[in-house]
């Protein structure tokens, strides 16, 4: 089988994406294609795979990791299906399903010229059942979590798929890792694993935000990761609600919106197409690909972008 792919990205955060309305996939094995195509030695090499596929409702994603297992969200993912689901839509706002979930998306402007931006509205959740550090109706908001770091004040956010969030003086990538590792040994409090996030405030409404990603590890960025953190943010009384809060990363920066009543946090970023092909096998059954096309324009105006933006702990 031979399959026409985009590579793209999302503040770094970087995908193979593969319209699976156009192409169709019965019986493929995809958790083991997304490892394959994922892999940075042997394969594209990316941080997931993500699908456009049609469903009941219109059109929806589907994201697998590098590991193969399948995530509920991924808020960087969506903003570059959403891109390629436009010309399906019709229309620039429209209605997306991921993980069972309908999410409002849409083009939007432009973070810089030249740089393709599109949104997506996410309601967040301040009780799931992939936490069990508290009761039903509860909430865990900059709270410790002895097991995991004693010192640390986490925040548990649900927006899809599970995230908890900690401020500190400076992000500690070091630290973040041994988080991220720690949380896989603590099923009984994890039981479905979770997204582990450090943030810093550097000015008015801007914040700093590195993450270890499930099933991923620390990746540039993590965009349901950003948009957890602004949220924390905003519920901490770090950061503004009814405000655009700056987001940087590793990888460049999003624009964070945080509403309450309901709680629904806005992610505008970047979808920026890097480069098209075909992927395929050759006789040996080894993983081979073609670019036919590159976005030279997209990927100079958002590096442009990015070296104002991006930051680093």
């Amino acid at each position: 089988m031979e399959l026409e792919f985009v590579k793209c990205h999302g503040s770094g955060n970087d995908f193979v994406l593969i319209d699976a309305v156009e192409q169709k996939l019965q019986g493929v094995d995809l958790k083991s294609i997304a490892a394959d195509l994922c892999d940075r030695e042997k394969g594209i090499g990316a941080d997931g795979l993500l699908l456009l596929v049609g469903d009941d409702e219109g059109y929806g994603m589907r994201m697998f990791n590098p590991d193969g297992s399948e995530a509920e969200m991924c808020g960087n993912g969506i903003r570059c299906v959403a891109r390629m689901a436009r010309a399906y839509a019709g229309c620039d706002r429209f209605m997306l399903t991921s993980g069972g979930r309908r999410y409002e998306v849409g083009r939007c402007a432009d973070l810089a010229r030249g740089v393709e931006t599109c949104f997506v509205d996410i309601p967040v959740s301040m009780w799931s059942g992939d936490f069990a550090m508290f009761c039903d109706g509860e909430t865990f908001v900059e709270r410790t979590i002895p097991e995991l770091d004693a010192g640390l004040r986490f925040t548990a956010l649900s927006l899809g798929n599970p995230h908890i969030v900690a401020r500190c003086g400076k992000v500690d990538m070091e630290l973040l890792g041994r988080l991220g590792e720690r949380v896989l040994e603590l099923p009984a409090i994890f039981p479905n694993g979770v997204n582990v996030s450090l943030y810093e405030v550097v000015g008015h409404n801007s914040i700093f935000v590195a993450t270890y990603e499930r099933g991923a590890g620390i990746t540039l960025s993590c965009g349901t990761a950003m948009t957890a953190s602004s949220t924390a943010a905003a519920l901490s009384g770090a950061c503004d609600f009814g405000r655009r809060i700056e987001v940087h990363n590793r990888g460049g920066m999003v624009v964070c919106e945080c509403r309450r009543d309901p709680l629904v946090t806005r992610l505008e970023g970047n979808a920026t197409f890097e480069y098209a092909g075909i992927v395929g096998t050759d006789d040996d059954g080894r993983l081979r690909f073609d670019v036919e096309k590159i976005f030279a324009d997209e990927i100079n105006a958002y590096e442009e972008f990015a070296s104002k933006v991006r930051m680093e702990p």
